[in-house]
Protein backbone atom coordinates (compact mmCIF):
# COMPACT_ATOMS: atom_id res chain seq x y z
CA UNK A 1 0.00 0.00 0.00
CA UNK A 2 0.99 3.42 -0.36
CA UNK A 3 -0.21 6.79 1.50
CA UNK A 4 -2.78 8.98 -0.21
CA UNK A 5 -1.37 12.41 -1.17
CA UNK A 6 -0.93 15.24 0.93
CA UNK A 7 1.09 18.05 1.23
CA UNK A 8 4.70 18.23 3.41
CA UNK A 9 5.52 20.14 5.43
CA UNK A 10 8.87 20.59 7.38
CA UNK A 11 9.27 23.38 10.18
CA UNK A 12 12.09 24.27 11.40
CA UNK A 13 11.40 26.01 14.51
CA UNK A 14 8.98 25.30 17.23
CA UNK A 15 7.56 28.56 16.48
CA UNK A 16 6.83 27.55 12.70
CA UNK A 17 5.19 24.54 13.89
CA UNK A 18 2.58 25.86 15.51
CA UNK A 19 1.61 29.17 13.48
CA UNK A 20 1.54 25.96 10.81
CA UNK A 21 -1.09 23.67 13.22
CA UNK A 22 -2.50 26.71 13.33
CA UNK A 23 -3.83 28.04 9.74
CA UNK A 24 -4.12 24.34 8.45
CA UNK A 25 -6.90 22.03 8.18
CA UNK A 26 -6.20 17.65 8.68
CA UNK A 27 -2.62 18.26 9.76
CA UNK A 28 -1.05 15.29 11.46
CA UNK A 29 2.53 15.46 12.96
CA UNK A 30 5.12 13.33 12.25
CA UNK A 31 7.88 12.72 14.69
CA UNK A 32 9.62 9.50 14.61
CA UNK A 33 6.85 7.61 12.14
CA UNK A 34 7.20 4.69 13.63
CA UNK A 35 3.42 4.23 14.44
CA UNK A 36 1.81 6.93 11.67
CA UNK A 37 4.00 5.42 8.62
CA UNK A 38 2.21 2.46 8.69
CA UNK A 39 -1.05 3.85 9.67
CA UNK A 40 -0.64 6.25 6.33
CA UNK A 41 0.73 3.39 4.34
CA UNK A 42 -2.54 1.13 5.12
CA UNK A 43 -4.85 4.42 4.59
CA UNK A 44 -5.82 4.10 8.35
CA UNK A 45 -4.70 7.83 8.13
CA UNK A 46 -5.20 9.97 5.46
CA UNK A 47 -4.31 13.24 6.13
CA UNK A 48 -4.28 16.71 3.80
CA UNK A 49 -1.11 17.99 5.34
CA UNK A 50 1.68 16.46 7.30
CA UNK A 51 3.72 18.64 9.19
CA UNK A 52 7.56 16.88 9.98
CA UNK A 53 9.11 17.49 13.56
CA UNK A 54 12.12 16.19 12.69
CA UNK A 55 14.32 19.50 11.23
CA UNK A 56 12.75 21.24 15.27
CA UNK A 57 15.92 20.69 17.17
CA UNK A 58 14.40 22.39 20.18
CA UNK A 59 11.76 20.29 20.58
CA UNK A 60 14.63 17.45 22.44
CA UNK A 61 16.59 17.23 25.36
CA UNK A 62 16.80 15.79 28.75
CA UNK A 63 17.48 18.04 31.93
CA UNK A 64 16.89 17.84 35.56
CA UNK A 65 16.04 20.08 37.27
CA UNK A 66 14.53 20.84 41.17
CA UNK A 67 13.76 17.04 40.90
CA UNK A 68 11.65 16.99 37.72
CA UNK A 69 13.46 15.33 34.88
CA UNK A 70 12.32 17.05 31.43
CA UNK A 71 12.44 15.78 27.94
CA UNK A 72 11.75 17.29 24.79
CA UNK A 73 9.03 15.52 22.94
CA UNK A 74 10.99 14.97 19.96
CA UNK A 75 14.06 12.82 22.29
CA UNK A 76 14.85 9.51 20.56
CA UNK A 77 13.74 6.82 22.59
CA UNK A 78 17.33 5.47 21.80
CA UNK A 79 18.90 8.86 23.83
CA UNK A 80 16.50 8.28 26.46
CA UNK A 81 17.82 4.48 27.14
CA UNK A 82 21.42 5.90 26.88
CA UNK A 83 21.08 8.99 29.13
CA UNK A 84 23.16 8.49 32.36
CA UNK A 85 20.40 11.11 33.90
CA UNK A 86 17.55 8.96 33.18
CA UNK A 87 19.47 5.54 34.33
CA UNK A 88 20.66 6.97 37.75
CA UNK A 89 17.50 9.61 38.73
CA UNK A 90 14.57 7.99 36.74
CA UNK A 91 15.22 4.33 36.56
CA UNK A 92 11.93 2.50 36.03
CA UNK A 93 11.83 4.85 32.19
CA UNK A 94 15.04 3.52 31.84
CA UNK A 95 13.96 -0.36 32.31
CA UNK A 96 11.05 0.22 30.56
CA UNK A 97 12.57 1.40 27.24
CA UNK A 98 14.68 -1.15 27.18
CA UNK A 99 11.34 -3.87 26.60
CA UNK A 100 10.50 -0.71 23.61
CA UNK A 101 10.73 -2.65 20.10
CA UNK A 102 13.93 -3.25 18.60
CA UNK A 103 17.02 -1.28 18.45
CA UNK A 104 16.20 0.03 14.73
CA UNK A 105 12.72 1.57 15.97
CA UNK A 106 14.06 2.72 19.22
CA UNK A 107 16.61 4.75 16.93
CA UNK A 108 13.64 6.37 15.47
CA UNK A 109 10.93 6.45 17.88
CA UNK A 110 10.65 9.56 20.40
CA UNK A 111 9.33 9.75 23.40
CA UNK A 112 6.05 12.14 22.56
CA UNK A 113 4.91 10.36 19.46
CA UNK A 114 4.58 7.02 21.93
CA UNK A 115 2.57 9.45 24.24
CA UNK A 116 0.68 11.10 21.34
CA UNK A 117 -0.29 7.50 19.99
CA UNK A 118 -1.53 6.06 23.09
CA UNK A 119 -1.06 2.36 22.49
CA UNK A 120 -2.50 0.70 25.81
CA UNK A 121 0.40 -1.88 26.18
CA UNK A 122 2.99 0.82 24.92
CA UNK A 123 6.20 0.73 28.15
CA UNK A 124 6.56 4.41 27.76
CA UNK A 125 2.72 5.22 28.15
CA UNK A 126 2.54 3.09 31.37
CA UNK A 127 5.78 4.44 32.76
CA UNK A 128 4.62 7.56 32.34
CA UNK A 129 1.20 6.89 34.11
CA UNK A 130 2.93 5.92 37.11
CA UNK A 131 5.56 8.54 37.59
CA UNK A 132 2.89 11.15 37.36
CA UNK A 133 4.17 12.86 34.22
CA UNK A 134 2.90 16.08 33.31
CA UNK A 135 2.64 16.94 29.28
CA UNK A 136 3.35 20.85 27.85
CA UNK A 137 1.45 21.32 24.64
CA UNK A 138 1.69 24.87 23.03
CA UNK A 139 -0.47 25.91 20.00
CA UNK A 140 -0.16 29.59 18.75
CA UNK A 141 -2.53 30.77 21.54
CA UNK A 142 -0.17 29.65 24.23
CA UNK A 143 1.15 26.95 26.35
CA UNK A 144 -0.63 24.63 28.71
CA UNK A 145 0.27 21.57 31.10
CA UNK A 146 -1.88 18.35 30.78
CA UNK A 147 -1.53 15.76 33.74
CA UNK A 148 -0.89 12.32 32.47
CA UNK A 149 -4.16 11.81 34.38
CA UNK A 150 -5.97 13.84 31.94
CA UNK A 151 -4.30 12.95 28.59
CA UNK A 152 -6.44 10.07 27.14
CA UNK A 153 -9.83 10.23 26.48
CA UNK A 154 -10.49 7.57 24.71
CA UNK A 155 -8.39 4.55 23.47
CA UNK A 156 -5.62 5.78 20.99
CA UNK A 157 -6.87 9.43 21.32
CA UNK A 158 -5.20 12.29 23.48
CA UNK A 159 -6.32 15.48 24.71
CA UNK A 160 -4.16 17.51 22.02
CA UNK A 161 -7.07 19.65 20.28
CA UNK A 162 -6.37 20.31 16.60
CA UNK A 163 -3.65 22.95 16.40
CA UNK A 164 -2.20 21.76 19.52
CA UNK A 165 1.63 20.28 19.62
CA UNK A 166 3.49 18.06 22.71
CA UNK A 167 6.30 20.16 23.35
CA UNK A 168 7.92 18.49 26.76
CA UNK A 169 6.90 15.56 29.64
CA UNK A 170 7.90 16.37 32.94
CA UNK A 171 8.58 13.20 35.18
CA UNK A 172 8.29 14.36 39.16
CA UNK A 173 11.66 12.47 40.43
CA UNK A 174 11.02 9.67 43.43
CA UNK A 175 13.44 9.50 46.12
CA UNK A 176 17.67 7.98 45.81
CA UNK A 177 17.33 4.77 46.75
CA UNK A 178 13.58 3.87 45.68
CA UNK A 179 12.78 0.55 44.36
CA UNK A 180 11.39 -0.08 40.78
CA UNK A 181 10.58 -2.98 38.12
CA UNK A 182 9.02 -2.87 34.98
CA UNK A 183 7.76 -6.37 33.28
CA UNK A 184 5.59 -7.47 30.38
CA UNK A 185 4.73 -10.47 28.77
CA UNK A 186 5.26 -10.63 24.81
CA UNK A 187 5.17 -13.82 22.37
CA UNK A 188 8.93 -12.58 21.13
CA UNK A 189 11.17 -9.93 22.39
CA UNK A 190 10.40 -6.68 20.84
CA UNK A 191 6.34 -7.81 20.11
CA UNK A 192 3.61 -5.70 21.29
CA UNK A 193 3.04 -6.59 25.05
CA UNK A 194 -0.13 -8.44 25.81
CA UNK A 195 0.22 -7.17 29.32
CA UNK A 196 3.09 -4.67 30.80
CA UNK A 197 3.26 -3.88 34.98
CA UNK A 198 5.26 -0.62 35.94
CA UNK A 199 6.55 -0.49 39.76
CA UNK A 200 7.79 1.98 42.12
CA UNK A 201 8.35 1.63 45.68
CA UNK A 202 9.36 3.85 48.57
CA UNK A 203 11.04 2.07 51.74
CA UNK A 204 11.75 3.19 54.54
CA UNK A 205 14.97 2.41 57.22
CA UNK A 206 12.71 -0.73 58.94
CA UNK A 207 12.62 -1.82 54.37
CA UNK A 208 8.49 -0.87 55.03
CA UNK A 209 6.57 0.24 51.96
CA UNK A 210 5.87 4.19 52.34
CA UNK A 211 4.40 4.79 48.78
CA UNK A 212 3.91 2.64 46.04
CA UNK A 213 3.10 3.02 42.48
CA UNK A 214 1.71 -0.20 40.36
CA UNK A 215 0.43 0.56 36.52
CA UNK A 216 -0.40 -2.34 33.95
CA UNK A 217 -0.88 -1.63 30.63
CA UNK A 218 -2.81 -3.88 27.76
CA UNK A 219 -5.91 -4.64 29.81
CA UNK A 220 -7.81 -1.59 29.09
CA UNK A 221 -8.05 1.41 26.44
CA UNK A 222 -5.36 3.10 28.98
CA UNK A 223 -2.72 2.01 31.52
CA UNK A 224 -4.59 1.12 34.73
CA UNK A 225 -3.17 2.81 38.02
CA UNK A 226 -3.80 0.26 40.90
CA UNK A 227 -2.23 2.25 43.57
CA UNK A 228 -0.45 5.62 44.19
Amino acid sequence: MKPASFQYHAPRSKADAVQLLARLEDARVLAGGQSLMPMLNFRLATPAHLVDLNRVPELAGIAVDQGVLRIGAMTRQCDILESAVVKSDAPLLHAALSHVGHQQTRNRGTLGGSLCHLDPSAELVATAVALDATLTVESSKGARRVPVAEWATAYLTNALNTDELLTAVEFPLWPVGHRHAFAEYARRKGDFAIVGVAVLLDVDAQNRITRAAIVIGGCAAEPQRQAC
